[in-house]
């Protein structure tokens, strides 16, 4: 299949991320839509334990509906508790997704946004990590965008303009 094409969803994706040219993660996720540009899945907290980054936890039980697009830089997800209660959206900066078949394909690019669920704490994170991968020497196109996706994703929280796709119409 075509990552270009609209394809029609299977139940589920192996969702590979994938920084500096190897993978960094892989999980399963349930495929929600998949609309030839954006592929929503949503899957659980994927890591073993809690990962307390200071302005929000991710625990066992959490629920990401995570959005991928074809066409831009980037992947919103969003978090909620196991209850359901909102804590935010973790936006991470990435080439365009890539799915084929049962596997859905991002490259992180270091760039992340964080923006709870009040939409008051926006935070740009990992800009150092960006600086140090070199991609601005190796690949100044894309670092470019990285830094265009990432502006234009802090633009969207601080507006609170919505993250996420609209949802598909009947």
């Amino acid at each position: 299949m075509s990552g270009t094409s609209a394809e029609m969803p299977c139940d589920q994706v192996e969702v590979v991320l994938r920084k500096a040219g190897r993978t960094k993660i892989r999980y399963p996720a349930q495929v929600i839509t998949d609309d030839g540009t954006v592929v929503t899945v949503r899957a659980p907290w994927s890591a073993d334990g809690v990962r307390d980054f200071g302005f929000v936890r991710f625990e066992p039980g959490d629920v990401f509906t995570e959005h991928y697009w074809r066409d831009r830089w980037y992947a919103v997800k969003e978090v909620r508790t196991s209850a359901g209660v909102l804590k935010g959206w973790y936006c991470d900066v990435t080439r365009p997704a890539v799915r084929d078949g049962a596997t859905l394909t991002v490259e992180d690019l270091d760039l992340d946004l964080w923006c709870s669920a009040d939409g008051e704490t926006v935070l740009r994170l990992d800009e150092d990590e960006f600086a140090e991968s070199g991609l601005a020497q190796h690949d100044p196109e894309a670092a470019s965008k990285a830094l265009a996706a990432l502006d234009h994703l802090e633009r969207l929280a601080r507006t609170k303009a919505s993250l996420t796709p609209a949802p598909p119409r009947p």
